[in-house]
């Protein structure tokens, strides 16, 4: 025979988002509070959902939490977690995404935290589809050096090349100034990214000048690209820096570059 019939019933998923967002940030039945940033932002949360969603999280809330004798399974409230390094803004997104599943970016909010792969692809979506606007906003220039370097990987972000080197610049020099410490030091990792094969001589040439200055950019970058002109294709050079990203503007050498680039 047969076994029982069994059906799914699937609720609307709009309404059940909607629901959750109401306990994002909201003290009723928190059993954990966070304290963020400089401005010392009280963030209300809920363990159950973190843990579940996060395993960071999970491992952060695990630790020292003991039952009582009466009830062994039951859990004090915990807390607070001083997160003095972390934006408030980006933190709540975080929290957004955890309870929803989804997230609303701005211009403010362009950061990959926390090591969750669909909140990163998200971050980096919303950057590569206004990456002019977001490359002149103060949440960029607060982006660490490997975050950066991993968002200039990117062959659909919205920018030239040479917009991108600028940008990439101003970021350094207030890196440089909040972290004293040298601008090629700071710089090192995200300069490797920049594509300066797709820069035509002039503007290679200029570059150059104004690399004497700060810096920036190691002399080995600059020689490879100025090879790559000279031998007019990418010999001897990574090809994914001779490939033209979504934004960058055409010139008439790119051509010649490495056949096998598109």
């Amino acid at each position: 025979m047969a076994g029982p019939c069994s059906a799914r019933l699937q609720g609307e998923a709009a309404a059940f988002t909607a629901a959750l967002r109401t306990l994002v940030n909201n003290p009723q039945f928190s059993d954990v509070t966070f304290v963020v940033g400089r401005e010392q932002q009280k963030v209300f949360a809920h363990r159950c959902v973190l843990a579940c969603r996060c395993q960071a999280f999970q491992g952060m809330l695990s630790q020292g939490l003991v039952g009582s004798e009466d009830n062994p399974g039951s859990v004090p409230p915990q807390g607070p977690f001083i997160l003095g390094n972390v934006q408030p803004e980006v933190f709540l997104a975080v929290i957004e995404f955890l309870y929803t599943n989804s997230v609303t970016l701005n211009s403010h909010i362009a950061a990959v935290t926390y090591g969750l792969a669909d909140l990163q692809q998200h971050c980096l979506a919303f950057i590569e589809g206004c990456t002019a606007a977001v490359v002149r906003t103060q949440g960029f220039h607060e982006l660490s050096d490997v975050v950066l370097a991993r968002v200039l990987r990117s062959d659909r972000l919205a920018v030239d090349e040479l917009d991108l080197v600028q940008a990439v610049r101003e970021w350094a020099h207030v890196s440089s100034a909040v972290l004293e410490r040298p601008v090629p030091e700071v710089a090192a990792l995200p300069v490797q990214e920049l594509r300066l094969p797709l820069l035509a001589p002039n503007e290679l040439a200029t570059l150059e000048s104004h690399n004497q200055r700060d810096l920036l950019i190691p002399v080995e970058s600059i020689a490879a690209a100025w090879r790559a002109h000279a031998l007019r294709k990418g010999s001897g050079v990574p090809s994914h820096l001779c490939r033209p990203r979504r934004g960058t503007r055409p010139r008439d050498h790119h051509r010649h570059l490495d056949p096998h680039t598109k």
